[in-house]
């Protein structure tokens, strides 16, 4: 995401946090029917006024050319689509309390309870597994 020669500083990493944090207080929100916060949208909103990084094309593909903070405006953007678009209603929270992952979900039924399979889910398997293994030892 970051184009290529961008130089990120320290302001630019405190700009990246912020925004990280206002974009996880709107995708939260939105699966638990909260309202968004105000703060959280403007600045998203604010980051998104930047202009975004421009596509370059190169004989070997493509590539961004930009700064790190064209960089944020484009993730700003992309949020601002997921969350105000249609796309809002596949957001999903990740089931297991430990874990504070939000994920789209794209699945078939709508039925998609973990951020990954390779993390989460994988770990509730097994646990459930070990608890079903238990219970068969006992009886």
């Amino acid at each position: 995401m970051l184009p290529a020669g961008a130089a990120p500083d320290e302001r630019d990493l405190a700009a990246a946090i912020e925004l990280r944090e206002a974009i996880y207080a709107l995708v939260w929100a939105r699966p638990h029917g909260r309202p968004l916060s105000p703060t959280a949208i403007g600045t998203v909103n604010a980051t998104a006024a930047e202009a975004p990084p421009r596509p370059v094309l190169t004989p070997e593909g493509w590539s961004r050319d930009g700064s790190a903070r064209q960089a944020l405006s484009q993730l700003a953007r992309e949020a601002i689509e997921i969350v105000g678009g249609e796309r809002a209603r596949l957001l999903r929270e990740c089931a297991p309390p430990e874990c504070t992952q939000v994920h789209l979900d794209h699945s078939r039924g709508r039925r998609r309870e973990w951020c990954s399979m390779a993390t989460c889910g994988s770990r509730v398997k097994a646990k459930a597994y070990r608890e079903r293994r238990k219970t068969r030892a006992a009886a």
